[in-house]
């Protein structure tokens, strides 16, 4: 039996892992909107296949599909990776899924944030998005663990945590009147400590420039480990992204964590700039209310949003003079795992990347864990 729990994980004696820790598997979602991935969204249900076969390396992946798409999402992806069929608006399981959430004792259960793409009506990504906000109910019932309806919109890639008390966000989005805007930051921070055992909230300001999620903080800082961060970076004073990276710079390094440390700031300097072309606009139906892919419009690209696996991490290239040494940085940052390059340009076109396309669901904890 999943219940549906009026609870908190807080009081329950349950904490949101950081992803650094072991996990159980990955989640995904397979994309198939024609008014988001160019030319029926092929090229990236590709680049999607090479990022579950990477992570597939270390752990358990599976795959959700439509029902209009599951057996080529099943025919596409290779066998060691689970199929299963799960209704969507489009394939976002970093924000529209479940966030999971452990105790001591090797219990799971699972948060299921409301969503309305990333706006709702005020400068959502698209309509409807009632499949999306069903997809965490959808991950507790397979999954046969207890689920908690938390009281706020909120995206998984507006949070990231150290696992031991400590939570990065940014101002843009959890503080953006298109979430949540009958509540202050105060009740924010309650709610989120509530839900995912918190001690500490560092905040930064501005996400990654031109990042239609309203700044998600996984494209722009994450934890490596507690006490140690990555930011996306550029030494270019004349690119917007100079002042919103150095402001994220100088926060973070006022910022103590949970158990008071300072945070040790590591830089890695984005890509590009990099933009539409008109061959992979052109390549997109343009649909009423969906968000258009124009020519010219910069890509919210970065380094960051790479994922930790299990001994792997599948980290975005784009053929790019700075992915060299991004992938030396990370593989630096992050020893024992196995560094996987994915390309992933035709995610970026979409709108995030290879971080924005999974979640991890912890593995289950002993009291020894």
């Amino acid at each position: 039996m999943v219940r549906l729990l009026e609870t908190t994980p807080k009081a329950d004696g349950f904490r949101m892992p950081a992803e650094f820790e072991p996990h159980a598997g990955t989640w995904m979602l397979w994309p198939e909107r024609p008014d988001n991935w160019r030319l029926g969204a092929k090229p990236a249900q590709h680049a999607f296949v090479a990022v579950a076969e990477a992570i597939s390396g270390g752990e358990p992946v599976t795959v959700g599909a439509s029902p209009r798409q599951f057996a080529n999402a099943r025919a596409m992806l290779p066998p060691q990776i689970r199929v299963v069929e799960i209704s969507n608006d489009d394939s976002w399981m970093r924000d529209c899924g479940a966030t999971f959430v452990v105790d001591g004792k090797g219990g799971v259960r699972a948060i299921d944030w409301i969503f309305n793409a990333w706006g709702g009506l005020d400068g959502g990504l698209y309509f409807p998005w009632d499949q999306d906000d069903l997809v965490a109910s959808k991950m507790a019932e397979i999954e046969r663990v207890d689920r908690y309806r938390a009281p706020i919109i909120l995206e998984g890639g507006s949070i990231h945590v150290d696992g031991e008390g400590t939570l990065l966000t940014t101002e843009e989005c959890l503080l953006n009147p298109n979430r949540n805007p009958g509540l202050s930051r105060a009740e924010i921070e309650a709610v989120l400590t509530d839900y995912l055992n918190l001690e500490k909230i560092v905040w930064l300001g501005l996400g990654v420039v031109e990042d239609e999620t309203n700044g998600h903080v996984d494209n722009l800082c994450c934890f490596v480990r507690p006490g140690v961060v990555a930011l996306t970076w550029t030494d270019d004073k004349a690119d917007p992204q100079y002042d919103v990276s150095h402001d994220a710079f100088e926060r973070l390094s006022a910022a103590t964590d949970a158990r008071g440390r300072r945070l040790e700031i590591h830089k890695l300097h984005q890509p590009g700039p990099l933009y539409i072309t008109e061959e992979e606009s052109g390549g997109v139906d343009a649909v009423e209310g969906t968000q258009p892919r124009l020519p010219g419009a910069r890509l919210a690209a970065s380094y960051v949003n790479f994922y930790i696996a299990n001994g792997v991490v599948a980290v975005p290239v784009f053929g790019d003079p700075h992915d060299g040494a991004a992938i030396d940085k990370i593989a630096a940052l992050l020893p024992g795992r196995k560094v996987v390059a994915v390309p992933a340009r035709e995610i970026l076109l979409g709108g995030g990347n290879i971080h924005c396309i999974t979640q991890q669901q912890p593995a289950p904890r002993s009291m020894k864990g």
